[in-house]
């Protein structure tokens, strides 16, 4: 899961980055292409411009009767200037002198252009002004203007204009087709990606795999053979769990020499007391070494729990110790007609040692058979709770006693409190089970019960 996550994120953001770049990429071409059609575009305004200026200054021929405005039409070259309203205009305007004079192509028909001197727009570096104006018939036209003097002829000023709808469809056809193939180097790169990601964390995936095996009790190892760049990953997580196994048998063999070098001295100091069993200065030692025959049991089982407990890979099934352990106390209280249900689903497993689920659940059945009336359930769930990783596994135990007040129920569950000294047993029973409990990571909670006595309700680590 947590492979198929990161091979996700990493899919997300690669795909993120490579949609980023190309989407940047491609607006930085349409910008730079629509600047070259812009200066090619301006180049053939400038070119008509230059033409206009020089027919402009061409003396007039006295044997030529035409309009020298057709003349200069024809010069320019292009059909489209006499074309009424084409988009493609000229315009030569006198501005001194008292009478103005004012000379156009035919395409213009009665229409006038803007004068760009007028819109605030200043000479270039060429000595014209270049702008995007809206023109006749609410054309959108690129125009090129420029002062000339033509001296005794006076001064004018020239102005071309061309449809800037050329500029737009050249743009727009360049931005078609760059997108089409950007878009088909997406999915190739996105599909690349795809593959590289899928094949290239395909190992990490096996760790993944291998050691939730691991976790579950079906492997012991990762096993198999991994790429250079995980192989030492591999190594490393196998001499961890070696090394886990070395330190819980040197735990288990501590605590049992431990238990071996305290229970010798106990016992001789409780067989010199028993012969003086009537004194009592003996009675007070046998008293104490009973006490600290108990608190060494327990300290000694929780130190060996705690070392199984840091065991990986340790799974045992919930339905046969359940259904052990009830058989076992309906012959234990078989004279007391005493009725155990138990409710285990198939296949629920307790992630830890069998005998410590053994305990936990023996103590809180035996506790129950004992104040139960006639009758002691069993009921085990498994869970995932909303949002977590491993799911719980809860063991609900209730009889028909007579049950515990909250205050009552806070006072057993410290250790070795007894609330009726009638009853068998040292009061250790629930506080072993909390602290085992607490060891994997669990815990035990008293409440009522619905059949009205005390429901125990165990909860641990499930698989």
């Amino acid at each position: 899961m947590r492979a198929n996550s990161l091979a996700t994120r990493l899919f997300v953001s690669a795909t993120a980055w490579v949609v980023l770049i190309l989407v940047i990429t491609g607006i930085a071409l349409s910008s730079l292409y629509n600047r070259s059609v812009e200066r090619a575009f301006d180049r053939r305004l400038n070119f008509y411009l230059r033409t206009l200026i020089a027919e402009a200054a061409q003396p007039d021929d006295p044997s030529d009767k035409s309009d020298k405005s057709d003349r200069s039409v024809q010069s320019l070259g292009e059909p489209l200037f006499e074309l009424p309203l084409s988009g493609w205009y000229w315009r030569m305007a006198r501005v001194d002198g008292d009478k103005p004079e004012v000379r156009a192509s035919r395409s213009l028909w009665d229409a006038t252009l803007p004068k760009l001197e007028d819109l605030g727009i200043e000479l270039n570096q060429s000595g014209v002004r270049l702008a995007y104006v809206n023109g006749p018939e609410n054309q959108r036209l690129r125009m090129v203007e420029r002062p000339v003097d033509l001296g005794s002829e006076g001064k004018y000023l020239a102005t071309v204009a061309g449809d800037a709808t050329e500029i737009d469809e050249e743009t727009q056809t360049f931005d078609l087709y760059l997108a089409v193939t950007f878009a088909a180097l997406s999915i190739g790169l996105i599909l690349t990606t795809i593959f590289q990601v899928r094949f290239g964390l395909a190992p990490l995936k096996r760790i993944s795999n291998s050691l939730a095996a691991i976790r579950s009790g079906n492997a012991e190892r990762l096993e198999g053979k991994f790429p250079l760049e995980i192989a030492p990953l591999a190594r490393e997580t196998n001499a961890l769990l070696d090394a886990n196994r070395a330190i819980v048998e040197r735990s288990r063999t501590h605590v049992g020499n431990l238990a071996h070098a305290i229970k010798t001295p106990l016992s001789v100091i409780v067989n010199e007391a028993s012969v003086h069993r009537g004194e009592p200065f003996a009675a007070k030692v046998l008293e104490q070494t009973d006490i600290m025959r108990q608190q060494v049991a327990h300290h000694l089982e929780r130190a060996r729990i705690a070392a199984r407990a840091t065991t990986i890979g340790t799974v045992t099934e919930v339905a046969p110790v359940v259904e052990a352990l009830a058989r076992t106390m309906e012959k234990i209280h078989r004279d007391r007609d005493m009725q155990i249900d138990t409710e285990v689903p198939a296949g629920t497993k307790f992630r830890g040692e069998r005998q410590d689920l053994e305990e936990m659940a023996g103590n809180l059945v035996d506790n129950a058979c004992k104040w139960a009336q006639h009758r002691v359930t069993i009921e085990v769930l498994a869970e995932r709770a909303s949002g977590a990783i491993e799911p719980t596994l809860r063991i609900i135990v209730d009889d028909d006693g007579p049950g515990l007040s909250p205050a009552e129920r806070a006072q057993v569950a410290r250790r070795g409190q007894r609330l009726d000294e009638s009853k068998p047993g040292s009061g250790l029973g629930l506080s072993i089970v909390t602290d085992l409990a607490q060891l994997y990571g669990g815990n035990l909670q008293l409440g009522a019960a619905p059949i009205g006595g005390l429901r125990a309700e165990l909860v641990l680590p499930g698989i």
